[in-house]
């Protein structure tokens, strides 16, 4: 009887196990890059400016434009979960990563996505640059636009920025199906 009821609980605690919901754990410390084109300098969470090679062939210091700051300011959030109407650490929505990291550089935006879609200039897919703000409709009744991302890279692919309901603040890129089916408009707001 003992030994029956000993591998009836190794059996639930294996099955237990199994089954188990996976649990997302993010370290405290993150590290992104995003490597832009020989024209602006490389952008690195860290917020110090990357060395690039000169025609000398020796490293020389460059100073971030003011989209590559924005962009090194949102990629600070990368990892940061989901929370709705959230701008800090602790949790983000997509309109509040854009809001604090144009804010943090003296650019207001509106705090929601569809307002957001009103501000700058409509600009063609092909034409995008980074710091650029693309447009979405993700639900599936979707009228109006409800989420945003910022290009954080505009080469052969173009990848933003963005606060996922799923995996949080993440860079993901136009060409996965569903960012791509979902895509309304890119605008252009510096």
């Amino acid at each position: 009887m003992l030994r029956r009821s000993f591998y009836i609980s190794l059996c639930f605690l294996v099955i237990g196990c199994g089954v188990s919901k996976k649990k997302t754990t993010y370290g405290k410390s993150r590290t992104v890059t995003v490597n832009s084109s020989d024209k602006r300098p490389h952008v690195s969470v860290e917020g110090t400016p990357a060395k690039k090679p000169g025609k000398t062939g020796k490293t020389k210091t460059t100073s971030l434009s003011k989209v590559d700051k924005i962009i090194n300011t949102a990629l600070t959030f990368s990892g940061t979960r989901y929370k709705y109407g959230g701008t800090t650490k602790k949790g983000m929505d997509c309109s509040g990563l854009l809001y604090v990291a144009f804010g943090e550089h003296d650019i207001s935006l509106p705090r929601v996505s569809y307002s957001m879609a009103e501000q700058g200039k409509r600009i063609k897919v092909k034409n995008v640059e980074k710091g650029d703000l693309l447009f979405f409709k993700t639900g599936r009744k979707g009228k109006r636009i409800n989420h945003v991302g910022m290009v954080v890279v505009a080469e052969d692919e173009i990848k933003f920025i963005h606060a996922s309901s799923s995996r949080g603040v993440i860079v993901s890129s136009l060409r996965e199906g569903y960012w791509n089916s979902a895509f309304v408009k890119a605008n252009r707001v510096l």
